[in-house]
Order: C-alpha cells, then structure tokens, then sequence
C-alpha cells in the first residue's frame, strides 16, 4: 500500500508530456496530491503549491512520486540524488520508471537505513496467464491512439466517470503507471513479457455479468515502431466491443521519433479494427478524441466538428468539452444495445 497524500515530481523536466504522471494525479487524484517539487529549471508546474521535501513532509505528504516519463524510464542520477533527499525528509518513494527503485543501491540502502518503503509500480504481478482468446462475459470498450502519449488515458477516464453519472457501473481498468496510481489497482503492461501481454489483459478484465462496463486505458499505437507490440497484445486481450481513437492534431511526428510522421486517422481506425477482430469480431469505433489542449476554444471545436463530418463518428476533446456525444453513440450502437 502506497502512503498518501503524494508529493509530485517535476525535477528538471522542460517537455509536458515528460511529467504526464505527475499531471494525471494532479488533475484526476487531486484529493491525494498536496504539493510539486521542482528545481529552478524546470518552466512547468501543475499549479500545486511548490515545496522542498521537508515542507511537504511537515504539510502530511508522505510519498514523492517520481510522476516523470523519460525515454526509456532511466532513474537517472539526479532522480537518485533527489530521491535521497526526499527519504532523509521522512519520505517513501514510488515511481513507475523501468529503471527500478529497489535495483538501485543507493536507494535499497536508504530505505533500509531509514525505514522508508520504495514502490516500484512497474512490477507486474507474478501470476499472469497466457492469454487464451476465449469469449468472456461483460461490455469492454478500449482506447486507441494514432501515437502514444495522446490522451488515451484521459479519455478512458472521462468516458468511466461520464458512465457512471448516469447510473450505470464503470469500470477504469489501468495498463500504465499512472493510471495504476489513479486507481489503485491494475497491470503495467509495458513491463510484461510479450507472451503474456494479452494474458494479463484478460486478467485484469475478466469476465462480468452486472451489465457493467470495463473501460480499459490502452496504450502506445499500432503504427509506433517502438510500441506497436504492446498496442497488438492489448487489443487482442481486451476483446473490446468498442474502441474509441485518441489523436493529437498538432502532433508533428510519432512521439520521439522525428522520422516517422503521425499516420492519419482513417488508416488508424482500419488497423486497429482489423487486429481487434481476431478476439471480437463485432467489433465497433463509438468515437475520435482529441487533445486540443494547445488549441484556441473555437479553434479546438470547429476542429472536432470538422472530423466528426468528414468520418460520422462523435468527436469531442474528452477533458475539455465532455464525453456525452461518444457515450450516446456507445449505448446506441445496436450490437452493445442488444446487450445492455
């Protein structure tokens, strides 16, 4: 068990989508996120009251979490350095970077020292299944994306909350770190072998029968060289009957990689039907969502309008202007209303 409340970490972080971690417990737990730590160099902040690891200590945090994402998920040494420090103010430490806290000496000794806990949140669980493909009980929609790190797991978030304010039981069912520290449960899917991907999938959605909905945070893209297959064992494992496509319309080119251009949204929506079909072959786009968080308002929804024309599906920035078009397609889809 994870100690709240969370001191966040931004540390020298320039680039926001660097610091999403920290951002989404900011935006989506703001109830357990009680200040930032950043140095003088970092230019991003979340608009939580900035503090040195003493003072959040004193204020009641009790955990940094090391809320960055760099490439890789290296703990570099002024990650170490920082995460010393906040241990010797009476901190635990969690983080959800491949790089491990607990295969980092420094730390392991620390912790040991001053009886501080680490919490590596990219440790799967040890007993995950290969997947098997078999049809299960339940309504699953999943999130999919033209690139990673386009609002995936805001949009699976809004669409669980939006579900649930109309009465009906929803489900988020995380995949990455940040969404684990949101819910408090799920799989880092990143980290698991590639045999069991789809295993683990299945694991943390299985079968339902309260006509409740599984809402599953998806993760990287299918046209990512670098994720591509973690994309492919998630959509075969979720077995969805709806996806919804996250897109970042400004997006220059794939996230880190300057070679590869964004595919379109057309060519996206044909792949990842396609590979979901091999587990649910009624499977159905409900909606495009997009990150128009760099965009002016009117800018923003003459965009969404523009798309949701030019391919017949609701489009809406989930966080921005709601999700209420997408979920009203969702529930009147005629294959998932046969189910309802």
């Amino acid at each position: 068990m994870i100690e709240t409340p969370y001191l966040l970490y931004l540390g020298h972080s320039s680039d926001p989508a660097d610091i999403k971690t920290s951002r989404g417990l900011a935006v989506f737990r703001p109830d357990i996120s009680i200040g930032e730590y950043r140095h003088d160099n970092c230019p991003l902040t979340l608009n939580l009251p900035r503090m040195d690891f003493a003072a959040a200590h004193a204020a009641g945090a009790r955990t940094l979490v090391l809320g960055i994402a760099n490439a890789g998920g290296k703990l570099g040494e002024d990650l170490i350095v920082d995460a010393l420090a906040a241990m010797a103010a009476g901190l635990d430490i969690a983080s959800g970077l491949h790089h491990r806290l607990n295969a980092e000496p420094r730390l392991v000794e620390a912790a040991a020292r001053l009886g501080r806990k680490l919490h590596d949140v990219r440790d799967p669980r040890p007993d995950i299944p290969i997947g098997n493909g078999k049809k299960r009980a339940g309504k699953r929609l999943l999130t999919v994306g033209t690139d990673c790190s386009v609002g995936k797991m805001y949009t699976t978030l809004c669409l669980a909350s939006a579900l649930e304010k109309r009465g009906l039981a929803a489900d988020f069912r995380a995949t990455g770190q940040t969404g684990i520290l949101i819910a408090g449960d799920g799989v880092p899917l990143d980290a698991v072998v590639a045999d069991f991907i789809s295993g683990a999938i299945e694991q943390v959605s299985p079968a339902r029968s309260d006509d409740g909905w599984d809402l599953i945070e998806g993760q990287g893209s299918l046209y990512h060289p670098s994720f591509a297959g973690v994309s492919t064992g998630l959509l075969h494992g979720a077995q969805p009957d709806a996806l919804v496509l996250c897109h970042d319309p400004v997006r220059p080119h794939m996230r880190g990689l300057p070679h590869y251009p964004l595919p379109g949204i057309a060519e996206t929506l044909d792949a990842n039907l396609r590979v979901a079909r091999l587990t649910n072959a009624d499977v159905r786009v409900v909606g495009i969502a997009l990150n128009t968080s760099t965009m002016a308002e009117d800018e923003a929804r003459a965009l969404c309008a523009s798309i949701e024309a030019e391919f017949g599906l609701p489009t809406s920035d989930p966080y921005r202007f709601g999700v209420e078009t997408i979920l009203d397609r969702l529930l009147d889809t005629p294959l998932l209303a046969a189910i309802a």
